[in-house]
């Protein structure tokens, strides 16, 4: 108990980082289940099929995860270097103006409009800010008590998400995206007033010279800092290791997650209250998950575990839904979210870990990048795959076979799990590192 206790307090320095996060968590969610009925009403009206929908987000998906290689690293290292507050306040208002297009108006035009920005919103935000809010962590909580305070975060991410959810369930559908504007908008502010800076600037260069040698210079730097990333990871068994497992499992996870409210809408006629219902479902029991079991499981068996029971989760997710023969069948699959979520976790203590307290947005921005790489190749096939099977020319009947084929991803990514060394997560790594590190700067 005194653990927990200990544990809890570990997250008062970060009262000020994770009250806003919290809230921009909680104006993105409410917004993704109206998000479908929308997209669909303005691209494909009177349709519960939509293949426009499907493939847009697909090429969405698929043009984030490309720049999305480049951006995350750099704002990594960028965070390193210049702080982790101006960074997370770029990252966190990028969601604004998208939501407001469609608050403002809902048509076809609009709706091509909020793709586009919210493409660019996503290449800036989607996954830096929590890789950014990660390193923050990790500046001002003991090693030992990472993974639990990990947990916490996450768990307070996914008590987001349900509270989202409801607001999503209950609040009638043209007042969304107005709330959802005034809670993103309060997120930087108060991070502005209240967030202290926990790294020190690097100094400032003579920027004199001409403009065109210095972003030479700046092209240099950021080129340098990529490879002393890479160069950081490949020489780390843990980070080789772990930078596995995460692009397999984000291969599949990403894939799905591009066409599930897509795919139930056409199988099952699923709409917003019960995509809502889904949702809430799986953040109420992530919160427990994450904050009262990890934290007590973490020192007892350790983060290997805990990942590999994650990922066998995360294979019962996938299965279930992709063979779904009713519609209660999403509802038990989606129980299963209730233990896969532990994969972010558990993932950010390894890298945290393996990693020097100089290099912590380093490591965690380059496997984010890895993630993006998946990210960009998933929807090339999920996108096509889940609109044939979901049309009349389908080889076969199984709605779900694009789904299905998701989850070997995860098997595989479980395979590498089971390969990661229990000793590699420890001090060894770290020793390495700091033999190596003199030389990468």
């Amino acid at each position: 108990m005194g653990d927990w206790k200990s544990d809890f307090r570990e997250l008062r320095p970060l009262f000020h980082l994770l009250l806003p996060l919290s809230i921009h968590w909680i104006a993105e969610e409410m917004t993704v289940s109206v998000l479908v009925d929308v997209t669909t009403g303005a691209l494909c009206p009177g349709q519960s099929t939509c293949s426009e929908a499907i493939y847009i987000n697909g090429i969405q998906q698929t043009i984030v995860g490309v720049f999305k290689m480049v951006v995350l690293p750099l704002l990594g290292q960028l965070a390193d270097e210049h702080g982790r507050k101006p960074l997370l306040l770029v990252t966190v208002s990028t969601t604004i103006i998208p939501f407001a297009l469609l608050a403002w108006n809902q048509s076809k035009e609009f709706v091509y409009a909020y793709y586009v920005l919210r493409t660019i919103s996503y290449i800036i935000s989607q996954g830096s800010i929590f890789c950014i809010a990660v390193a923050y962590t990790a500046d001002v909580v003991s090693d030992s008590k990472r993974a639990a305070v990990f947990s916490w975060i996450t768990g307070l991410f996914s008590a987001s998400h349900v509270l989202g959810n409801v607001l999503a369930r209950f609040l009638p559908e043209k007042y969304i995206f107005l709330v959802s504007i005034a809670l993103l908008i309060f997120g930087p502010v108060y991070m502005q007033l209240f967030l202290k800076e926990t790294v020190k600037p690097a100094p400032r260069t003579n920027r004199d010279s001409d403009c065109l040698r210095w972003t030479l210079k700046v092209v240099q730097k950021r080129f340098r800092a990529m490879k002393d990333a890479a160069t950081l990871v490949i020489s780390s068994q843990t980070l080789r290791s772990i930078s596995l497992v995460s692009f397999f499992y984000e291969l599949g996870m990403s894939g799905i997650s591009s066409v599930l409210l897509y795919y139930l809408k056409a199988a099952f006629g699923f709409n917003k209250n019960q995509f809502s219902e889904l949702l809430m479902m799986v953040g109420i029991g992530s919160i427990a998950s994450q904050i009262l079991v990890l934290p007590l499981m973490n020192p007892l068996v350790g983060e290997k575990v805990i990942l590999c029971i994650a990922l066998l989760s995360s294979i019962a997710y996938a299965l279930l839904y992709g063979l779904a023969w009713a519609a209660w069948v999403p509802y038990l699959s989606a129980s299963f979210g209730v233990i896969y979520v532990l994969v972010k976790p558990s993932t950010y203590a390894i890298i945290s870990k393996a990693s020097s307290s100089s290099n912590q947005g380093k490591a965690q921005g380059f496997i984010a990048g890895v993630q993006s790489i998946a990210s960009l190749l998933s929807p090339l096939a999920m996108s096509p795959l889940t609109t044939w099977f979901l049309s009349e020319d389908a080889p076969f009947n199984c709605k779900g076979f694009s789904i299905v084929l998701a989850s070997m991803c995860m098997v595989i990514s479980f395979c590498f799990a089971c390969l990661i060394k229990s000793d590699a997560v420890s001090s060894q790594d770290l020793e390495e590192e700091d033999i190596e590190t003199p030389l990468l700067s």
